[in-house]
């Protein structure tokens, strides 16, 4: 086997991989999403609920990713950046608006037993998950598959706020840590969004496996 050949034959791998992770990261977040909003409406807590909008982005970023490892190419994943920033855009506005009118009106958020049990859970599977897809992302050297690593670390940071919001508002009454959670985690998705949409981190990556014979149009921009 020619060493194009080999190459041309990992990078499939990878490939199949990267499809594979994405199929795992959208079943865990349906999961996540429908406990996650249930439980969030059920106690009225806006982080909670803001929580489970990410998990929906998140299938939506991994949904992107699927369909983008269905035929490569540089304008396909440029597109596919700009849907992943887009989400984050989409729910950090959404979770900034709906936490600052909690904070301001003194809503007050009941206990959710299942929204820390799925926060905990998230701080588990989601970091495993967002490893996994950063090495696929260096060795594809693929733009869209770090911005949808990045995405599902995101998750891991947002579980760990959440559980902490939730954990100050069940044990000692803080009914304010419920939307400052929410603010944080619109803070960042906000970032997140910003960062995916420059295309950013691109060229930190040292490909293991590169496309034959292409230039590295992220770094020649």
């Amino acid at each position: 086997m020619t060493d194009t050949a080999a190459v041309g034959a990992r990078r499939e791998v990878f490939e199949r991989y990267a499809r594979w992770l994405a199929y795992a990261t959208i079943a865990w977040n349906v999961i996540e999403a429908v406990v996650a909003i249930g439980s969030g409406v059920a106690a009225g807590s806006v982080a909670l609920i803001g929580f489970g909008l990410d998990s929906v982005v998140e299938v939506g970023s991994a949904v992107v990713v699927a369909w983008q490892f269905r035929g490569v190419s540089e304008a396909r994943e440029a597109r596919a950046l700009r849907l992943i920033a887009i989400s984050f855009f989409a729910l950090g506005g959404y979770i900034l608006l709906d936490s600052g009118h909690a904070l301001i009106a003194g809503d007050r958020a009941e206990t959710s037993v299942a929204g820390m049990v799925i926060a905990a859970l998230s701080l588990v599977v989601m970091p495993t998950l967002a490893y996994a897809k950063r090495r696929t992302a260096t060795a594809l050297d693929s733009r869209t598959v770090l911005a949808d690593s990045k995405q599902t670390m995101l998750c891991t940071y947002l579980s760990a706020v959440l559980l902490i919001g939730l954990v100050l508002n069940a044990t000692v009454g803080w009914w304010w840590a419920d939307p400052l959670a929410g603010i944080a985690i619109a803070a960042v998705a906000l970032n997140e969004g910003r960062q995916a949409w420059a295309g950013e981190d691109c060229c930190d990556i040292p490909a293991v496996v590169s496309r034959p014979a292409e230039p590295d149009a992220c770094c020649d921009e």
